[in-house]
């Protein structure tokens, strides 16, 4: 599913019109309806509730007007308020708003700060608020009355229901520039927006819901749309069903470099989680004085102790020892808990430029190539960076903020530079390819914001590479698949609780989920 700028939202809009001849006031009135079918859905008792609704002078409040009829006709009681004058309403918006005065239930304006006392009354005394301030289209902070009025509802503390995005947000950006609608419910109309699924705004609109609205599918599926909401049925075929006839070989063989002093428990989930993604066999390559404890912890790995340093790390003696034992792997996982060893990094290094294997670079195998970054493009083999944004930050001498605020573009940028999958991991993770665009993983919670997870998911990659699944469709379906299984163990455990091994113990179920073609929404 393709996830929509402001800009790109308006060009479906038009071409429906131009291509298909469906009005804009069709679309507007589908708008209202869906939205009021997902206030019914959503809240039981609404027909017994007391609704405001607010609308403002554009489109997004003709839209409140539609839904402000649609709740009439099913005898709910409704307030509408207007804030705007009427002279200023054109347009669709102006259409439906004297629809409303017909039916005798003319807006109350809200104008001035002196309308602002009434105002606050009229919310506090409702059940449920519908934000039809600002839509889409909207740039910049909201001011004047309308940053007043956002301020009202938010003080209220009623369940809001957004049309289309919460006022004060933008359809872009993943800050909100300014006060903004804290809703129960985001009604958002044909695709999603960018701001809906990027935090920190994504946390503004509660649940979201999207819906149908009447643009041809031809216009929604767009190719030049450049960033996309994955879904499970994308990232099925990375799951084929097995030949009755395959033996272990079939399934690729991962080699796993990773664990220090201190750090076996990221190796250990790094393992666990690449036969879990159904890797045939997994070698973990890990320091010479670590090799006894890991031969207990793990029954179905095999373990190839290494030359190490005095950190007990693994040391840069062991090159041509590891460029050796990656001889008939399919895959390779280079970074969990290896240490920053000056030595260490040294062999990351050089590592890279000599394995012909897909790699997955995480954790240390990242701070390895701070201030060597160069390195990346002498990759011999594909390469999924799974770096968080500290990570990433450390990586292109770029602070973290500005990470955070530019993360779709920059990501696609470095996946271009580096001719790289990156899996850039927050709430939300964003996935980047060379010339594939970008997509967003809907999968995840905050359960998962604890130690190992990330070695878990760069596991599931290379197990995933490791059977010959393609890098992008790799990196898409184990991180859909990790975040899934994060989901599943937050439900069964709550977040609070959760711990990354329960991830290595829910995959199995995520998985068969994905096979169903269970999306999350």
């Amino acid at each position: 599913m393709n996830v929509v700028t402001a800009k790109e939202m308006q060009e479906l809009d038009r071409r429906a019109a131009a291509e298909y001849g469906i009005s804009s006031l069709l679309l507007m009135e589908n708008a209202g309806v869906e939205t009021v079918r997902e206030m019914l859905n959503a809240f039981p008792a609404l027909l017994r509730s007391r609704v405001v609704i607010l609308c403002g002078r554009g489109n997004n409040g003709g839209d409140g007007c539609v839904v402000a009829r649609h709740l009439l006709n099913r005898g709910v009681m409704v307030e509408t308020c207007l804030l705007a004058r009427r002279s200023d309403v054109t347009g669709d918006a102006r259409v439906n708003l004297e629809i409303l005065e017909k039916l005798g239930a003319t807006p109350v304006e809200v104008t001035s700060g002196g309308d602002l006392a009434a105002l606050a009354e009229r919310i506090g005394s409702a059940d449920i608020v519908v934000d039809a301030l600002l839509g889409t289209g909207a740039q910049g902070p909201a001011k004047g009355i309308l940053a007043e009025a956002i301020e009202l509802v938010n003080r209220a503390g009623r369940p809001v229901v957004a049309v289309d995005l919460p006022s004060g947000l933008t359809a872009d950006d993943p800050e909100p520039p300014g006060p903004a609608i804290q809703a129960a419910l985001t009604v958002t109309f044909a695709l999603p927006k960018r701001s809906l699924l990027l935090y920190p705004a994504a946390g503004y609109a509660g649940t979201v819901r999207i819906v149908d609205i009447g643009i041809p599918s031809a216009l929604c599926r767009d190719p030049e749309i450049s960033l996309g909401l994955l879904e499970a049925e994308d990232v099925a075929p990375a799951f084929p069903r097995r030949d009755a006839a395959a033996h272990k070989g079939t399934f690729g063989h991962v080699l796993v470099i990773a664990g220090s002093v201190g750090k076996t428990g990221a190796a250990t989930l790094a393992s666990l989680a690449a036969q879990r993604a159904g890797a045939g066999l997994v070698t973990l390559a890990l320091p010479h004085s670590l090799n006894d404890i890991m031969e207990v912890k793990l029954t179905e790995v095999m373990t190839e102790p290494l030359p190490e340093t005095e950190a007990r790390t693994i040391g840069r003696e062991a090159l041509d020892r590891l460029l050796h034992l990656a001889e008939g792997k399919t895959a390779v996982v280079i970074g969990p808990g290896l240490g920053t060893h000056p030595s260490t990094q040294k062999l990351v290094r050089e590592l890279l430029p000599s394995l012909r294997l897909p790699i997955v670079l995480d954790a240390d195998g990242l701070n390895a190539l701070a201030g060597h970054a160069e390195v990346l493009g002498q990759a011999a083999g594909p390469v999924i960076l799974t770096p968080h944004p500290g990570e990433l930050s450390r990586l292109l001498g770029v602070a973290r903020d500005e990470i955070l605020r530019k993360r779709i573009p920059l990501a696609q940028e470095v996946a271009a530079r580096f001719n790289a999958i990156l899996v850039l991991k927050m709430a939300h993770t964003v996935i980047a390819s060379p010339k594939r665009g970008a997509v967003i993983v809907p999968t995840g919670n905050p359960g998962m914001a604890t130690g190992g997870t990330g070695d878990v998911l760069a596991g599931l990659l290379a197990g995933l590479l490791a059977q010959g699944v393609a890098p992008g469709l790799a990196a898409q379906a184990g991180t859909y698949v990790h975040g899934l299984a994060g989901d599943l163990a937050a439900e069964r455990l709550g977040q609070e609780a959760m711990l990354a091994g329960d991830l290595l113990d829910l995959v199995p179920e995520a998985i068969r989920q994905v096979k169903k073609g269970k999306s999350v929404r």
